[in-house]
């Protein structure tokens, strides 16, 4: 194992953090491998072990602590989207069966579906536009 040199155990070492990486999905794991690969590129050089594990520390650390704010900055920032019955909220559905505060049905996604309106005196006739605001159970709440 002596005649290894030092840059192949750090590429070694690279390609060990890289399966958790995968297997896990942690972005550390690839950090850390990167560090590794410095260390790789340090040994190479013909530095010593302690400058090549400083390196992989320096390395690690920097790009932890750079990187990862910033991926968590940006996952935070893109709206999720929504499914299901969320993604049917503030849509536009078609009358088709008068609605009122006791029940009616509308043409929503392509679909009918049992309405009821959010104000219980309203009234919409077949043929109106109205606005998703809830959905309850299979009951769209319309106005």
């Amino acid at each position: 194992m002596a005649d290894i040199d030092a840059w192949v155990w750090w590429l070694i070492a690279a390609a060990a953090l890289g399966i958790p990486l995968v297997i896990t999905a942690m972005p550390e794991f690839g950090m850390l491998a990167v560090g590794a690969v410095a260390g790789a590129v340090t040994a190479a050089l013909g530095a010593g072990v302690v400058p090549q594990v400083l390196v992989f520390v320096v390395v690690s650390c920097a790009l932890i602590a750079v990187v990862r704010p910033i991926a968590v900055r940006s996952r935070r920032s893109h709206p999720q989207l929504a499914s299901g019955i969320d993604a049917l909220k503030g849509k536009q559905a078609l009358v088709v069966e008068r609605v009122d505060g006791r029940g009616g049905r509308i043409k929503l996604a392509g679909e009918i579906w049992s309405a009821r309106a959010l104000d219980s005196d309203a009234e919409y006739e077949p043929g109106r536009e109205v606005d998703v605001v809830e959905i309850e159970g299979a009951t769209a709440i319309v106005m």
